[in-house]
């Protein structure tokens, strides 16, 4: 039986996705495949060079992320953007360079776990699996958010997020013929008392609810297909994803509730119903 782990996006939500690893790890199931986008990429990346390492290496690189590392403020340069002089936000350094200390094969191709990462074509808004190429730029692409990054060209194409076409890659799955497919989902703030209060924090809010809007669609569309098992998001959040200061409790609640799913039976269809969007009580 071939095993695929699908890692979605999520910007700093992507720690909930090392907790499930871990408790993935627990029991000793592993992928023969790793399928990422955005922040799903980077921690296939590390899996996917890292198998037999604990994933308590991965939670600790996240524990030492904050927000400069990935989204660091350039006034001066989203004056520009917005003058339109810019094509973004934000520049890619920081997040290259955080990529780059982590990818420890220099092409896809050369991953010791087979890892394919999902990034967007600029000008054909195709969705594409990118298998082959530069490991640190194809991850950097998949996670390029338009008019936040730049986006990344490789061999003469320019991508961006893989979030905008497909950030919970179940089909990419399902073409390549696994058999099983493990669905790890970054989730969203499901449970706001108020708006995120930066420009930032609202657009990624808004796109993380509209993405996972559409992995409940998917997973109704790919149930009957092949052998799904989606380990439910975290419910209630209350963090956005342009925060990086709970990665540690992220890590922790993203682990009890994956084990506690683990260690109960469940139907392997109907799994949508718990990723539907709900409404929590103020207060």
């Amino acid at each position: 039986m071939t095993v695929a782990f699908v890692l979605s996006g999520g910007a700093s939500l992507g720690a909930v996705e090392v907790g499930m690893l871990r408790a993935l790890r627990e029991r000793d199931i592993r992928p023969d495949v790793i399928i990422g986008t955005s922040v799903g990429a980077l921690n296939g990346a590390w899996l996917a060079g890292h198998p037999d390492d604990p994933v308590e290496d991965l939670a600790e690189l996240w524990k030492g992320i904050d927000r400069d590392d990935v989204f660091p403020a350039d006034m001066r340069r989203g004056l520009l953007a917005l003058a339109g002089r810019r094509q973004s936000l934000i520049d890619e350094g920081p997040l290259r360079e955080l990529i780059d200390r982590h990818v420890t094969f220099d092409r896809l191709e050369d991953a010791p776990v087979p890892l394919h990462v999902v990034a967007v074509e600029v000008l054909t808004g195709r969705d594409v699996l990118l298998s082959k190429g530069p490991a640190v730029d194809s991850v950097l692409a998949s996670a390029a958010l338009p008019s936040v990054f730049d986006p990344v060209e490789i061999d003469g194409v320019p991508y961006m997020d893989g979030g905008v076409g497909n950030n919970t890659p179940i089909s990419h799955a399902v073409g390549l013929g696994v058999d099983l497919v493990w669905v790890l989902c970054a989730g969203h703030a499901c449970a706001l008392t108020e708006p995120p209060e930066s420009a930032l924090g609202m657009a990624l809010h808004a796109l993380t609810l509209l993405l996972h809007k559409q992995l409940a669609v998917d997973v109704v569309r790919y149930e009957p297909l092949v052998e799904l098992r989606v380990l439910p998001p975290l419910c209630p959040l209350t963090v956005n994803p342009v925060d990086f200061t709970h990665s540690e409790e992220l890590i922790d609640r993203g682990y009890e509730a994956s084990k506690r799913w683990l260690d109960e039976e469940h139907p392997p269809v109907g799994q949508a119903a718990f990723l539907g969007a709900h409404q929590h009580a103020r207060g």
